[in-house]
């Protein structure tokens, strides 16, 4: 079957990719995602697999039902911040996976550390890289792999104890507030999503949720929405997602934990969430390491949108730094 075409109209104008293949082509939210990141979806001409990118009126979107996705191994030059034999810290764009969820997909991050690692590692046969923890495919940010198995039982320990320091930033809807957040998360909150036990009319701890802490610190208020700071406590699955969107405050470009929230919303092409700041000991020397990053092009021209002429919050400088 040969590839559909349609022209962008005026309607969907500044939508995100995603959203404008299922509108054109009458998909459901899913199928027009795996469709986009399977390599299926052209926009005029060129093949784009970031779902997030936003399109211009007049465009052309094609779908082609028997393309596959080329397999993709690069990572942005600045993307790798720290490297040693025992781990290796990287700055994860927006729109790729930590890890794969099922065995199709592929260009994920931990394929492209591998792939980075095999091209520049002295060391023969394929590179050992152990996965400890993971952020969101929209969320964009500071990952650690390990290298080694004592270098993995270190720092899965770690983040079991809660020792790790993890800070984002976030730009959430409204006009938020500084606090701390605490509750007990489940996994399903009888709806398929997770959520506060506290939230759910009375449902005991006994049904499963983890105490669950954020931190809350605002840094600016916006037209409309609040750049804030989340320092996690623990680190559950969503654990900030939940928390700012149980608060009244749900992220910029929110498409799941945005039930209830009917005050003005701010459009975002992703969730505007950065993983800002990463501390840990080192699994071999026990020193302290700390890794800081600034928040990429699109959160900060999300900020100036809102509040123009915006200045980044901290200096100008490299994306990523190790600080000892």
């Amino acid at each position: 079957m040969p590839p559909v075409h349609h022209e962008v109209p005026a309607e969907l104008e500044g939508h995100a990719l995603d959203g404008v293949v299922r509108a054109l082509f009458n998909l459901t939210w899913g199928k027009a995602r795996k469709s986009v990141e399977g390599g299926k979806i052209t926009l005029d001409g060129a093949l784009v697999t970031d779902g997030l990118r936003r399109v211009r009126r007049g465009s052309v979107v094609a779908f082609d039902e028997a393309a596959r996705r080329p397999r993709t191994t690069d990572l942005p030059g600045d993307a790798i911040v720290y490297v040693d034999a025992h781990v290796v810290v990287v700055e994860k764009p927006a729109g790729i996976s930590t890890v794969p969820y099922d065995d199709s997909e592929t260009g994920t991050l931990d394929e492209r550390v591998r792939a980075y690692l095999s091209r520049t590692s002295q060391r023969p046969g394929r590179p050992n890289l152990g996965v400890v923890h993971r952020i969101d495919k929209e969320t964009s940010g500071l990952v650690v792999f390990t290298r080694t198995w004592l270098a993995k039982e270190s720092l899965t320990a770690q983040f079991r104890a809660h020792t790790v320091h993890r800070r984002y930033d976030a730009l959430v809807q409204g006009r938020a507030s500084s606090k701390t957040v605490v509750s007990h998360i489940l996994q399903d909150r009888g709806d398929g999503l997770r959520g506060s036990a506290e939230r759910q009319r009375g449902r005991a701890r006994a049904t499963g949720g983890q105490r669950s802490v954020t931190h809350v610190e605002v840094l600016r208020h916006l037209a409309d929405a609040t750049w804030v700071s989340c320092r996690l406590e623990t680190g559950r699955t969503h654990q900030i997602r939940v928390h700012l969107s149980e608060d009244g405050h749900p992220l910029v470009g929110e498409r799941v934990y945005i039930r209830g929230y009917t005050g003005p919303q701010v459009p975002g092409a992703r969730l505007m969430l950065h993983a800002a700041e990463l501390g840990f000991e080192h699994p071999k020397t026990a020193e302290p390491c700390l890794f800081k990053s600034t928040p990429p092009a699109d959160f900060v021209e999300t900020v100036a949108r809102l509040e123009p002429p915006a200045e980044p919050r901290r200096a100008a400088g490299p994306r990523a730094r190790f600080e000892e």
